[in-house]
């Protein structure tokens, strides 16, 4: 069992951190929110006033941070980053779901302190975060991948080794548009068939057993009262917010111009999550990009 630092404690940090407690590693725990501190705290966790008192005598340190900015913020600041107060051989898994570029930016600072450094972005949500069986998509070295798998394992059950730095965040990158891409195209085809009058209900079963089946129809429908336990029937609370669906599929985006790839669908489909963001829905699930698509009662 490994004794690690984790920084950032919000839907998912929280509950990743409580895992790995309960998996046997010694966690200390920091966040600027004194009631993400709190809650973590009550689950066991350890916890600590600062990123820097967080990290001593670790062996490693997990992060969960809402951008590439924040990322770079808290390990490279000249004045309070934490990349330099930790002792060579330390092994640190950044979590979030950064750009490509800042999380090669990080593995090179790490490398050149002796610091192993792997991107190990998440897929799941919530509610995977909180089950412990999240996706990690990693990038790095394979010797700190071997070890990171050790840590990983507490928080998800399917963990790659997708390449190099940086391939982490880019296969995350992909995912996730390919996610925002085939929700869209469940939400169209559910409300085609409920503007003709079928039942969603029938119609999702239908399609589950034929070509068009997807994780958006079979896991996360995104129609109201065609899966009990949804965020669809639980008035969109999410989950994942469509706020950060904009932010992912930005951030494919961005990547689609600097390797000049053609991305059509998930330019709409960033187009669509903008708009559905810009009408009040940022904070809603991103499945309820199926209101988006409804007739005006």
């Amino acid at each position: 069992m490994s004794k690690v630092a984790f920084i950032g404690l919000g839907n998912m940090g929280g509950p990743m951190a409580i895992n790995l407690a309960k998996a046997g590693h010694s966690v200390t725990a920091f966040d600027l929110s004194e009631a993400a501190l709190a809650a973590v705290k009550a689950e066991g966790v350890s916890t600590a006033d600062s990123a820097a008192a967080a990290i001593a005598d670790v062996d490693a340190v997990i992060s969960m941070l809402p951008a590439g900015q924040h990322v770079l913020s808290v390990y490279l600041d000249e004045t309070s980053g934490i990349l330099n107060q930790l002792p060579k051989g330390t092994l640190v898994l950044d979590c979030s779901t950064i750009d490509a570029e800042s999380a090669r930016e990080l593995a090179a600072a790490g490398k050149a302190l002796g610091v192993g450094v792997m991107d190990a972005p998440v897929s799941g949500g919530v509610a995977a975060a909180q089950a412990g069986t999240l996706s990690f998509m990693c990038g790095g070295s394979a010797e700190d991948f071997e070890r990171a798998k050790a840590i990983l394992s507490g928080m998800g059950k399917n963990i790659f080794h997708a390449g190099d730095h940086g391939a982490g965040q880019v296969a995350k990158m992909c995912n996730n548009m390919l996610l925002a891409i085939h929700m869209i195209g469940t939400a169209e085809a559910l409300q085609l068939g409920a503007n003709n009058g079928l039942d969603p209900k029938v119609l999702s079963e239908i399609m589950l057993a034929s070509s068009g089946r997807n994780w958006s129809l079979e896991v996360y429908n995104p129609y109201p009262g065609v899966q009990e336990n949804s965020a669809a029937s639980k008035g969109y609370q999410p989950g994942f917010m469509v706020d950060l669906m904009i932010k992912d599929l930005g951030l494919a985006m961005e990547n689609s111009i600097t390797s000049k790839s053609s991305v059509p669908l998930g330019s709409m489909a960033r187009s669509l999550y903008t708009a559905h963001g810009l009408a009040g829905n940022g904070q809603k699930d991103f499945s309820s990009i199926l209101n988006l698509l409804r007739k005006p009662s």
